[in-house]
């Protein structure tokens, strides 16, 4: 079964299989449709209509199309995760370009192919709540915790600065690549990899 947000993104958290599935259609629907439609036209009741499941099904788990959103975004944060953790398997530890072209990469490929993941993302496309739940500091601070024991770096308030510049400045320049082709220009995507190079050679290319 493919992963559901955690708990602390629902009204009620899933506990029988049936339930998780069901949410698990709910939030592919919500993905689908945010691709026909987009966020301002998506509705609980379209979403509901989509999954074939009951419109109190969906109340069930969120109060408003803002939470579902969220959950998406926190279920597409999980599963770039995996993503970049399958690939980490295949570098050699410590190496911290080969770590960043796998950021890179697959958050390029959930860009292109995930469904909803446009208009989305981890949250960068739908309103925001507090500064601590902001998504590109739940992707740094992920990326923190997959990433300081690959590359033998202790995850420090430095480290999360550095990772937090680097999520920032690769967010606006992919978003830019977007703009400028539906599947992300290739010079500039080719330019923001150089950019994160330069700038994380400061700090990771130092003796631990």
């Amino acid at each position: 079964m493919k992963p559901v947000p955690h708990a602390t993104s629902l009204r009620r958290a899933p506990v029988q299989r049936r339930s998780a599935e069901r949410l698990t259609r709910i939030l592919d629907a919500c993905a689908e449709l945010l691709d026909e439609v987009g966020y301002d036209e998506l509705s609980t009741r379209t979403v509901a209509l989509r999954a074939g499941v009951p419109i109190g099904s969906v109340y069930r788990f969120f109060g408003n199309k803002r939470q579902m959103a969220d959950a998406l975004a926190q279920r597409n944060l999980e599963r770039y995760t995996e993503r970049v953790v399958e690939r980490l398997k295949e570098s050699r530890a410590g190496d911290w370009r080969a770590a960043m072209d796998a950021v890179l990469d697959e958050y390029l490929a959930m860009k292109r192919t995930a469904p909803g993941f446009s208009r989305v993302d981890f949250g960068n496309q739908i309103p925001v709540g507090s500064r601590q739940t902001e998504p590109n500091t739940r992707v740094a601070d992920r990326l923190i915790g997959l990433l300081s024991a690959f590359l033998d770096r202790s995850p420090d308030e430095s480290l999360h600065r550095v990772f937090l510049v680097a999520v920032e400045s690769a967010d606006s320049l992919v978003q830019l690549a977007f703009r400028l082709d539906p599947q992300g220009d290739e010079a500039i995507i080719a330019e923001t990899r150089e950019l994160l190079r330069a700038y994380l050679a400061r700090v990771l290319d130092r003796t631990a």
